[in-house]
């Protein structure tokens, strides 16, 4: 089948790179609004093809929506009113707002909501990761309002990509995705400004660091054009989660100040109980 990804980047260009490799395509066009981007899609052989958005969807059975969330948004109605049997799935953070956007869409049915988990720090095509799909999760939501045939059709592209499939509701979806990722971001934010605000001596920085703060505020290095759109779908999950997290370091700050070290202790072992699930 012709598959055409809108927005070579990060996960755009790997799902392109996976369904080339995998044979999953006969052919993958990209679209995308940065002419730098397209030039790169096509010297690193992510796409075969860079065509007009309209060009692409009239060839194309499979439409791959990978832009940041707003953008998706406003999109998203547009492609729809030009398909007619064509399957759209989106790859965005955020599904709630999205798929609002588009409830009363006589062609809402051909609409699959995903959300491949799987992500790096880094953006654009040069980005793309081989094999970045393989033993992760995809969460498919609502599902009973997609047509079958559509819904058939992601399924066997997700299990074929080697990943396992897991299924909620699109507003479900975006309050877990606020514990289990966003707030995750937001934290790796603000230690980032942190130690960027109060250690001055850039060298030590460089010098000093750790593996583990390293990994700790890797995701400080995210595309803001990416991640502002997300926080903004999301806001008010991932406010209910910033109040959550800001009693807890409240705690260790409490613990501190009043050198409650057995509190300190407990709090700490109450965390390490993430081991249960995180082994």
């Amino acid at each position: 089948m012709t598959v055409t990804v809108i927005g070579i980047g990060l996960i755009g260009g790997s799902m392109a790179l996976a369904l080339k490799e995998l044979g999953l395509a006969s052919r993958v066009i990209g679209v995308d609004t940065d002419p730098a981007h397209s030039q790169k899609a096509l010297e690193l052989k992510l796409v075969d093809d860079i065509l007009p958005l309209d060009k692409a969807i009239g060839v194309s059975q499979l439409i791959i929506l990978a832009i940041p969330v707003n953008s998706a948004e406003k999109l998203l109605p547009s492609i729809l009113g030009q398909v007619n049997e064509q399957v759209i799935m989106d790859v965005g953070s955020t599904k709630k707002g999205l798929l609002d956007a588009v409830a009363d869409h006589p062609k809402r049915g051909r609409v699959v909501a995903t959300h491949p988990m799987w992500g790096t720090e880094y953006s654009g095509p040069e980005a793309a990761v081989k094999g970045a799909f393989l033993n992760k999760a995809t969460v498919i939501c609502d599902r009973e309002q997609t047509d079958a045939d559509a819904l058939a059709t992601v399924e066997s592209l997700y299990r074929s990509l080697g990943m396992h499939l897991v299924y909620m509701n699109a507003k479900d979806h975006d309050v877990h995705v606020a514990y289990i990722s966003h707030i995750s971001h937001i934290t790796s934010f603000a230690l980032a400004n942190t130690v960027l605000e109060k250690e001055k001596e850039e060298d030590a920085i460089f010098e000093l660091a750790s593996g583990g703060f390293e990994s700790t505020v890797r995701l400080a290095k995210s595309n803001p054009a990416m991640w502002v759109p997300i926080f903004m779908q999301n806001r008010e999950n991932i406010l209910d989660v910033l109040n959550e997290h800001i009693s807890q370091l409240r705690k260790f700050k409490a613990s501190l100040e009043k050198e409650n070290y057995d509190y300190l202790q407990e709090l700490i072992e109450q965390a390490n109980g993430i081991k249960r699930i995180l082994k």
